[in-house]
């Protein structure tokens, strides 16, 4: 109900509005197709629901689908209000009559005001051939002799810079190299066909402009700045339509969203050498900003990191140069590509080093989380456990429980781990870090049971990795067998959190007599200090099966309560699952 009072309220509110001048109009696309009988079937479900469909054929080949057309203050509260309802996708942006070449629905409109022109595409070329009219040419500004003396005023960038426009367009497929040849020739001349002019192939300065304009009207409603940041010694172009300044939170100076586009711009600065930017490249990796998958490229003194999921694309780069490091981020909607890369461009191309570098104490009285790194949420694996290694080749001893629906394993958040065996009956999973790594101790499994009633450690996280290493959690062994009389588990007395579970359990000379198990989900409440432990002879069976001989216990005298800790944290490892 209230989506349809909204959308009869945009209805009346615009018809009663009258339009501006052409100049001013201002329009919302939604979607855009290279197919036009893809974009008809779109085209048809969208008008059947909302009011002031109109499509067009754009540049490059493509059609695209809009609402419009309104002055520009309707049309942002159209797009709030539609992408806020779901009715449009939430990439739709503001776009300007200049990027229209003919409109193609409603049939027989024609809010362009153009004479017909003939389609570009082929098919429509079919459709047509019979009744479409001769197209009707543009006044020339300037005669072919005009044009090559305005041309060749044309520095070599600005040349380039032409050769990459017509490769926006669609109608230039060579090498950008600001060589005016027959390829950028041949190309001008079908920009000018597809545009109402005569093919020449000699742009004239009108129609150089009108093409930037046709290639900028992308970036409409972004409202690029060129924004000059003395704290951190940097001057780049920011899309302030969409971001603005929040706060100094060193290396980073903040840019966060100011409306419903799930954008983000970071500034970096920072004094340091080669191990900092080593470091800012690793950090930059655990933080939600950063997506895993994508590209990433490092050398001596400088990085690039690309990350994508189904949500955000993100780009960072940074250079080391004299002692200070710069760079940016870029974090934008997934589905915005075009738009996306065009910013990226004009922030990459507009960035300059300024005299300077970002304090380490600007921004201190913010506020500070474990959580965060510099205002950025680190990225938090979705469950942490305890294990411990079994040999020196990185196999390590679990519970299931750490493994169940992951993407990914990894040891201590960052040695990436594979799955050799899982015995879900028992709840123990067997794994092995995919790099080589060196425990600084290996497990040693007891042969036989301890006394009853004797002394017993657990080694785990018990905050899930939140102290950076194992704690140490003493109790008794209440029995050699389960409630049922399993005599493959132990019953514990001791007070443990969930992020033991996995963790070895030990004997006071620091053998190894089980794996401490996570709470039962049987109905039935135990008491809190009531827990189970899938003993030595299991885990020795399970790792046999593997082929992965375990280490036994050698005996030995009774260890301190602190020589225990010290022993128990070599062996224990922090089981994270992404």
């Amino acid at each position: 109900m209230i989506r349809q009072f909204h959308a009869v309220f945009i209805i009346l509110f615009l018809l009663a509005r009258p339009l501006a001048a052409q100049q001013d109009v201002a329009w919302v696309q939604i979607e855009a197709k290279r197919s036009l009988a893809e974009v008809q079937e779109r085209i048809r479900a969208y008008d059947a629901r909302l009011p002031d469909v109109n499509g067009f054929v754009l540049g490059g080949g493509w059609y695209g689908i809009v609402l419009g057309p309104y002055t520009e203050d309707d049309a942002e509260r159209v797009l709030r209000v539609y992408r806020a309802e779901g009715e449009i996708p939430r990439d739709s942006f503001i776009t300007r009559t200049m990027r229209f070449r003919q409109q193609f629905w409603p049939v027989g409109a024609n809010f362009l005001n153009l004479p017909e022109l003939a389609e570009p595409e082929e098919e429509i070329e079919a459709q047509a051939a019979e009744t479409e009219p001769e197209p009707r040419l543009r006044t020339i500004d300037e005669t072919p002799a005009e044009a090559r003396r305005s041309e060749a005023a044309l520095s070599r960038d600005e040349r380039m810079e032409l050769q990459e426009m017509l490769k926006w367009a669609g109608v230039y497929t060579a090498a950008i190299d600001g060589a005016f040849g027959p390829g950028t020739r041949g190309a001008m001349a079908a920009w000018q066909r597809d545009n109402g002019y005569e093919p020449t192939g000699i742009l004239t300065t009108m129609q150089r402009d009108e093409l930037e304009r046709q290639y900028n009207a992308i970036l409409d409603g972004l409202d690029l700045e060129l924004v000059r940041e003395d704290t951190a010694g940097i001057e780049m172009a920011i899309p302030t339509g969409v971001v603005a300044f929040t706060a100094y939170r060193p290396p980073f100076v903040h840019f966060d969203a100011t409306g419903e586009l799930d954008a983000k711009v970071l500034m970096i600065s920072q004094p340091g050498d080669q191990n900092t930017l080593f470091g800012l490249y690793d950090i930059m990796q655990t933080l939600e900003i950063v997506p895993e998958t994508g590209p990433r490229e490092r050398d001596g003194d400088s990085f690039v990191l690309t990350g994508q999921d189904d949500r955000i694309t993100s780009h960072t780069e940074a250079r080391l140069q004299g002692g200070e490091i710069k760079g940016f981020t870029l974090v934008w909607p997934r589905g915005d590509e075009e738009r996306r890369t065009r910013l990226l461009d004009e922030m990459r191309e507009s960035f300059r080093r300024l005299e300077g570098v970002m304090s380490p104490a600007e921004g201190v009285e913010t506020e500070q989380n474990i959580d965060l790194v510099s205002g950025l949420e680190i990225r938090r694996p979705s469950l942490s456990r305890s294990g411990f290694f079994v040999d020196g080749r990185g196999t390590v001893v679990t519970t299931v429980q750490a493994v169940e629906g992951c993407e990914k394993i990894t040891f201590d958040n960052r040695h990436e781990a594979e799955l050799l065996g899982l015995d879900e009956e028992r709840g123990i999973a067997v794994l092995r870090a995919r790099e080589s790594l060196a425990p600084a101790r290996v497990a040693a499994l007891r042969e036989g049971d301890p006394r009853l009633q004797s002394e017993v450690a657990v080694s785990g996280f018990s905050y899930e990795g939140r102290l950076g290493a194992p704690t140490l959690t003493f109790g008794t062994l209440s029995d050699i067998k389960g409630l049922q009389d399993e005599p493959e588990l132990k019953r514990l007395a001791l007070s443990a959190l969930p992020g033991d579970s996995g963790g070895p359990v030990m004997d006071t000379k620091g053998a190894v007599f089980g794996m401490l198990l996570p709470p039962s989900e049987d109905a039935r409440k135990l008491p809190g200090d009531v827990h189970f432990a899938a003993d030595a002879a299991t885990i020795r069976r399970i790792l046999q099966d593997l082929g992965i001989t375990a280490q036994s216990d050698g005996g030995g005298d009774d260890l301190t309560p602190e020589a225990l800790t010290d022993h128990a944290a070599g062996m224990t490892v922090l089981v994270n699952c992404w």
